[in-house]
């Protein structure tokens, strides 16, 4: 077998491939110990026909077809394996000369992994946001605790902010109802901007048992099209106000919202929690930049398959997110003034071009700086995953596709960790 690499891009190869004689005449006898299973000759059992009787009883052009498949898959399979290149989809074989029993000449055309130049990766002059808690941070948890031990009293005086009310309400537009804008029993506080500007103004200095109209015009950039600039009316019936009643802030409530004994306890406490918290979102932000760093420096190809690939994932991601939110695809896409076409030429083009840069880019490091997992690392992981999306995801974490994504992730993880160790010292 000969075989010529040409190089059509960075990510793209062609192999020209010849078979001579004893090439063929091995795939000829792999194509007649198939064939022969699958022909019906006299005194044999269909499956028992030896390949010396079905060379004389099977179909010329049975035979020649079946030959050239197996040829070619097995020349095609050596070759790649032989010049060291790591394929990224099925190539796409072309024949150019095929002699049964003499010769074959074949293109085989496919994107492959890339060769990725890395940057100097130990001197990225990337540095962590400096971490600081402001008062306003622990005073807006100071407030939730006090609303959740706040008590809720009945009240027959008109409606003031913050106070609680329960309300019926219908919205129509142009003197039609419209889809979600209908609730009985709702409970609202006011003051917690759930609804568009103006609805919950239009309550205070309403009493119990009031029905009133309310009139409004949803905003221009509202996520429903049809319902965005439009103007509409809410037919609203006030059914019970409920004055919300702090309790005051001092060592008995410290004491029911954990095992203070003290109002500085409690701060004391909010406060290391903050603050581990915007020290981990710091940290994973100048991971993130850390890697955009090392792309920028690098020479990353990226293959169209690859780009492709995380297009798909991208959209599905953004279609499940969205259907939480209530949303779908076109609803957004709408919103956003975008045909799906070009949403997925800008916006989701760019994301997964990046994706696969830093992909690239990071399995490159791993194998330099000789990036390695455990099994106890590997195991602890798939435990986590496992406590974490188990009950939730419904995955099976033993199959070993998962697995062998969980050991993918924990490999890039760990090579991130060690990108931000060496751009640390």
């Amino acid at each position: 077998m000969k075989t010529t690499v040409k190089n059509l891009s960075e990510t793209k190869v062609e192999l020209t491939i010849t078979l001579g004689e004893k090439e063929l005449n091995d795939a000829e006898q792999v194509a007649l110990t198939k064939l022969a299973k699958t022909i019906k000759v006299p005194g044999f059992r269909k499956g028992k026909v030896p390949a010396s009787v079905a060379a004389k009883n099977v179909d010329p052009n049975a035979l020649g077809q079946q030959t050239l498949d197996d040829a070619l898959s097995k020349a095609v399979s050596e070759a790649f394996v032989s010049e060291d290149i790591q394929a990224l989809d099925r190539p796409a074989v072309e024949v150019k000369k095929f002699v049964p029993g003499k010769e074959l000449e074949f293109t085989a055309e496919v994107e492959i992994l890339p060769s990725v130049t890395l940057g100097d990766y130990k001197k990225l002059t990337v540095k962590k946001e400096k971490v600081a808690v402001a008062k306003k941070d622990v005073d807006e948890i100071i407030d939730r605790i006090r609303k959740g031990f706040a008590t809720r009293d009945d009240v027959t005086r008109a409606v003031k902010q913050d106070d609680e009310v329960i309300i019926d309400f219908v919205g129509k537009k142009d003197g039609e109802a419209f889809d979600g804008g209908t609730a009985n029993d709702y409970t609202l506080t006011i003051g917690s901007n759930q609804f568009i500007p103006g609805f919950e103004e239009a309550i205070i200095g309403h009493k119990v048992g009031d029905v009133f109209d309310i009139d409004l015009e949803f905003p221009a950039d509202y996520h429903a099209k049809e319902l965005a600039g439009q103007k509409v009316v809410f037919a609203v019936t006030l059914k019970t106000v409920k004055e919300v009643v702090l309790p005051k802030l001092d060592d008995e409530l410290a004491a029911k919202a954990g095992p203070f004994t003290s109002v500085d306890e409690l701060e004391a406490d909010i406060k290391r929690e903050i603050t581990t918290q915007k020290e981990r979102e710091a940290t994973d932000k100048q991971k993130d930049q850390l890697v955009t760093s090392l792309i920028d420096a690098s020479t990353v190809p990226t293959p169209e398959i690859l780009v492709n690939d995380q297009m798909r994932s991208i959209e599905q991601d953004m279609t499940q997110n969205l259907m939480y939110q209530g949303m779908n695809l076109d609803m957004y896409l709408e919103s956003k003034s975008l045909t799906k076409e070009q949403w997925l030429d800008t916006e989701v083009r760019d994301a997964a071009t990046n994706r696969v840069k830093a992909g690239l880019v990071l399995a490159e490091l791993s194998k330099v700086e000789k990036v390695t997992a455990t099994d106890e690392e590997l195991t602890a992981k798939i435990n986590e995953y496992q406590e974490q999306f188990g009950k939730k995801s419904g995955q099976d974490f033993t199959t070993p596709e998962l697995q062998r994504d969980i050991a993918n992730r924990l490999l890039t993880d760990k090579t991130i960790d060690l990108l931000l160790e060496l751009n640390s010292k």
